[in-house]
Order: structure tokens, then sequence, then C-alpha cells
């Protein structure tokens, strides 16, 4: 989808998506017409509280969740920081089990909680593919725990977790259960229900929808806490006049996930096996990092030894787009929490780069990006 002047190759699709052309067309009625404020009783308040109530509709039809289930936000973030904070005030605090890779969005939040006392927390480990294991989180459980966060798909790695087992073991315990599934819509079928999950968070700019618009889905009869308190919008969870849209070109960004899932998951697999397959034959020990099976299929999370993974993306800035396994502040540099999580060696880590594929992504692309990274590295490297 790249503009024909622009020859970047973008292969960060997990950092953000471009807003799907279709979405765009589906967003102008709401920005040109449906300028009205949702809980006007007039015409023009009337079209926009339609357009939000349609995409509504075709979010909780994506997610396997009713309509009322569905409550939109500013994004992944404020879902995320609203899922545990809420469960938390709508508890009276207690304790709270999540996992060492989870977004920072989940894991500050619960560090906040903990600091001021909110809560007791208890912080799981992975294994070396970046999945925890439910076992292990079932035995976290006490008697005074009152949610489990537990993220569906990881971020850096593309691991998935083993949420659905987690959360029956969670249900007879009587304890909530929050997903982050923010980089698995789009990317694989997530059906709230099968999930067995309380609480589920969506980022609209992860799935070809405009940043600034995300969901929390609260299911029935869970108890949380509003976290922007002001007016009844939103069934009195939310305040604040709804990004009309925004949430049109999430609900048209869910439809198209409801559409075309099942025929771009399994070309999203097979470009990312080339890749990694084209990467590994050019550059002798190169690391794999991710469960095997169980991964998203866009994402390549992969080390080159030897190489700075900031260096080479660096030396590619104006020619490939992708992500870093380690930041640089201050002069120095940290490897990626979730690498670290995982075992992964400080050295191997700082050579990761992680490449996330996407509906606009083609295979010439792949074949081309591919080229560019391994030529990058081998001069870095002195191959």
């Amino acid at each position: 989808m790249n503009a024909p002047e622009d020859n970047l190759i973008y292969l960060d699709n997990n950092a953000t998506t471009p807003v799907d052309p279709r979405v765009v067309e589906a967003m102008l009625p709401a920005l040109r017409e449906g300028w009205g404020n949702p809980s006007s009783g007039h015409r023009r308040g009337r079209m926009a509280k339609e357009m939000v109530e349609a995409a509504r509709a075709e979010v909780a039809a994506c997610l396997g969740v009713l309509p009322d289930e569905v409550v939109f936000t500013s994004g992944g973030s404020e879902s995320d920081n609203w899922a545990l904070a809420g469960v938390v005030e709508a508890r009276g605090g207690g304790h709270v089990v999540t996992s060492a890779v989870e977004h920072p969005a989940v894991l500050a939040t619960a560090r906040a909680l903990e600091r001021a006392g909110r809560i007791r927390l208890t912080v799981v480990g992975v294994d070396r593919t970046g999945r925890a294991d439910p076992d292990e989180v079932a035995r976290a459980l006490a008697p005074d725990t009152i949610l489990v966060s537990l993220m569906l798909a990881n971020n850096e790695v593309g691991t998935l977790q083993p949420v659905a087992e987690v959360a029956e073991a969670c249900r007879r315990r009587g304890v909530l259960v929050h997903t982050d599934a923010a980089q698995a819509v789009g990317k694989v079928p997530v059906d709230a229900g099968t999930l067995y999950v309380d609480l589920l968070t969506v980022a609209g700019h992860k799935l070809y929808a405009p940043k600034g618009v995300g969901v929390l889905v609260v299911r029935r009869g869970v108890a949380i806490a509003p976290m922007i308190h002001g007016a009844g919008h939103e069934r009195g969870l939310r305040a604040g006049t709804e990004n009309v849209p925004g949430i049109v070109g999430l609900g048209a960004a869910c439809e198209l996930v409801r559409r075309d899932l099942a025929g771009e998951t399994p070309r999203l697999a097979a470009l990312r096996d080339t890749l990694e397959a084209s990467l590994a034959g050019g550059f002798p020990g190169l690391v794999l990092h991710g469960h095997r099976e169980l991964h998203l299929p866009n994402t390549a999370s992969v080390a080159f030894p030897g190489v700075d993974a900031n260096e080479l993306l660096a030396a590619l800035a104006d020619e490939v787009a992708a992500s870093a396994g380690a930041a640089c502040h201050t002069g120095a540099v940290h490897p990626s929490a979730v690498l670290t999580a995982m075992g992964v060696d400080a050295a191997i880590a700082t050579a990761t780069v992680r490449f996330s594929l996407g509906r606009f992504t083609t295979a010439a692309e792949v074949e081309a990006g591919a080229h560019l990274v391994l030529a990058a590295a081998c001069v870095l490297k002195r191959l």
C-alpha cells in the first residue's frame, strides 16, 4: 500500500498499521454528516448515535460478544489501565496475577497499584519461547486473588498465550480474567466466549483503524469502576463524548477482519516463513525467538549475533522499517524486558530485530527486504 513515491518496505505492523483505504472511506460520512453529539436528541445527534451503535455491533460480532459488552476507549493503553484499576477499585483491592511479558500498559499499571498499596502482585515467568505455564498461573491463585491479566499474543516475539486454559482455572475460583488482545485481533481468531475471559482489550491502530480509538470488552455481570468520570456515556462506564469517526473506523476494520481473516492468516504465515528462511540462509547463526507453532502468523523475531540491532535499523531506516529488541536511552542499551524474561542472553537481545508483516505486505517486498537486511547485517558484521 506504499504511495508511489514511497519505497520504504514497511515491516513494522506490530507497532502500528496503516489505515485501510476502505476504513477511510467508511469514516468519511462520520466526518461530513455524522458530526453531531451522539447524546443529543435531535436529528444530527441521532445520526451520530446510529453510526456509533452500528460500529459497536460490528466490533461485537468480530469478538464474539454482545454489543452492550463493547465499551469504546481512546486505545489499548487506556483499556489495559482501566481493566486493572477498574477491577481493583470495584473489588476494594486484592491479589493480582500477571506475566513477565505483558505490555507496559499492563505491567506498569500493576506495579503502580502495588506501590500504592492497592494490590498484592504476582508476576509469573515464561519459558524460553515466551509462553506462560497455565499450571504455574493456577498455582499462583490465592483466596484473595481478584484478577489475572494475561495477554493473548506477545507483541515482540509473537508467542500466543494459554489464555483459555488459564481462564478455565480462574472461573472455577471466581477470579476475573483480562486479556490484552491488541496484537491478536486481525491476525488470529479472537472470540471472548471461547477464551472464557471477562475483560478484553482492543487497539484500533493495530488492525488498520485510526489511532485514538480502542475497546475494552466488559462482559455482562462484571463489576468495574469507571476510570473517567463525567456524564453517562458508554452505559456510565466511560465518560466523554464519543469519537464518532474513530469508532466508525474501528467498526469498519472489524468488519474487514471478519470477512478476510480466514484467507489472510495463512498468507501472512507463508510470507513470514519465507522471510525467516531467507534470513537464516544468508546469515550463519541466525537465532529465531518465540514459539514455533503457537505463534502470530505475521511476526518474526530474529537475532543477528554480532550485529547491533539499533545500528542495523539505523542503516536501513530509509529502506526497511522494523523494530529492535533493545532500546537505547541516555547512552545505555537496555535489552527488551520480554527477551530478558525468556532467558535470552543480553548480547543476543541487543542483536534482535522484530519484523512484523501486514495486510499490504507483498512477496516482492519480503524478498527485497530480506536482501537489504542481509546486506546491511553482513556489512556490520564484516562477513
